[in-house]
């Protein structure tokens, strides 16, 4: 994906667009590209991609890897004053994670509508019943973030195609 085409407007698509720049990191890896930055005071505190599969554990998401790194830099469990820009809907897991970490902002790039937990398909985020609620927002170079999750899948269903029709073949 050429970034440099990406013209930036203000500060949530120029931290978004470091979050894509994370999610390429992880396509690169063979991991679904999903990219997570964590900003306090206008810097990043934390950067961090899908490592599920190179790391062979389920909970190595760029929302969660993301939350530790900036917990570490901070040397702090909660983080307030921060806002996590992330380019796809958390799941409940890292949406939970969020709660507990009392992240007061998040800024989405596009919707996940099989998984997501900040509206899509539940809501942990903004919960009412949960001791902390998360201020969202969405959309944020949702078009450019939806291209970048669909042209990896477009891509890997591509892979797919050309092995099953080799194995076809040698049979």
């Amino acid at each position: 994906m050429g970034f440099e085409e990406i013209v930036c407007r203000n500060d949530d698509e120029r931290f978004m667009l470091e979050a894509m720049r994370e999610a390429e990191l992880a396509a690169g890896a063979d991991e679904v590209p999903v990219g997570a930055v964590i900003v306090k005071g206008g810097e990043v505190i934390a950067r961090a991609h899908n490592l599920v599969e190179t790391s062979c554990r389920s909970a190595a998401h760029a929302e969660m890897l993301a939350i530790e790194a900036a917990e570490s830099a901070l040397g702090a469990k909660w983080l307030p004053e921060t806002t996590l820009y992330v380019t796809l809907e958390p799941c409940s897991m890292c949406a939970g994670a969020m709660v507990l970490a009392r992240i007061p902002r998040l800024v989405i790039g596009t919707d996940d509508p099989k998984t997501g937990a900040c509206g899509s398909v539940l809501n942990v985020a903004c919960n009412d019943r949960l001791n902390h609620r998360i201020d969202i927002s969405r959309g944020v170079l949702g078009e450019e973030c939806r291209e970048q999750i669909r042209s990896y899948f477009r891509k890997k269903r591509e892979e797919h195609k050309i092995k099953n029709a080799a194995g076809r073949q040698q049979i």
